[in-house]
């Protein structure tokens, strides 16, 4: 189910949240705002396709995000069954992020996206020159 504070504006515990989500309808647009919610989902979710990232490595793919807005929009894709995180019990305690298998089905239109925008900034730089 999808889970964001505009789900439930009153809710101040997140298992509040998770529990009135679950028995509410999900519209389509609710839906595709798992991925499309913020502008750091798309680029978060292309540094996951390429592989398991711890949170430090992310920041260094996404060198505009904050610490505090790359946690949040983690958890959030977590909460809503879009990203995994793992935690190894090595001799280091080690925090590593996923996709879930049900978000590689996003996979062809993230590629669209992404495809399309470098083609367009492509676009936009010869129309400058």
């Amino acid at each position: 189910m999808i889970i964001t504070d505009e789900s439930i504006p009153d809710g101040n515990n997140r298992k509040e949240r998770i529990l009135k989500c679950k028995t509410e309808v999900v519209s389509i647009m609710d839906a595709i705002y798992v991925i499309a919610g913020s502008k750091w989902r798309i680029p978060i979710t292309i540094a996951l396709m390429e592989g398991n990232r711890r949170f430090g490595e992310i920041m260094k793919e996404i060198p505009k995000i904050t610490s505090k807005v790359l946690a949040q929009q983690l958890k959030e894709m977590e909460l809503n069954g879009f990203v995994e995180k793992k935690i190894f019990k090595d001799s280091a305690i080690r925090t590593e992020y996923e996709l879930t298998e049900y978000s590689w089905s996003v996979k062809p239109v993230i590629l669209a996206l992404r495809d399309f925008g470098i083609s367009h900034r492509e676009k936009l730089r010869q129309e400058t020159m």
